[in-house]
């Protein structure tokens, strides 16, 4: 016996994946957001890779279920995240002893 393991090779799927999320990384859509803000952190790599498997998630979750896909949009997805971003600061801060007060409210 002169190998033991095998020889790595990537998925057709997996290169698919990352072929589409390359593709939504200019597009007006969630998972152009997504891939967008994600690549603004590890790079872009990391973000393609990211958006794949988040991509490949979607299309399970639609293929077992039979349901078509509605994009909630760019918009939404960035006043999602801002909401949740908002929501652990105030969180932290309360956990920290302060209290976060708007700017509007406090002029």
């Amino acid at each position: 016996m002169l190998k033991r393991k095998t020889k790595r090779i990537p998925s057709a799927a997996a290169s698919a994946f990352r072929m589409a999320a390359f593709g939504l990384m200019n597009s007006k859509s969630a998972l152009g957001a997504f891939c967008r803000r994600m690549r603004s952190k590890p790079g872009s790599p990391k973000a393609i890779t990211a958006t794949a498997h988040k991509l490949a998630r979607l299309v399970y979750t639609l293929l077992k279920n039979g349901s078509d896909y509605v994009d909630p949009g760019q918009d939404y997805y960035e006043r999602q995240y801002k909401d949740r971003v908002m929501k652990n600061l105030k969180k932290k801060a309360e956990d920290m002893g302060f209290m976060l007060v708007p700017k509007e409210a406090a002029s």
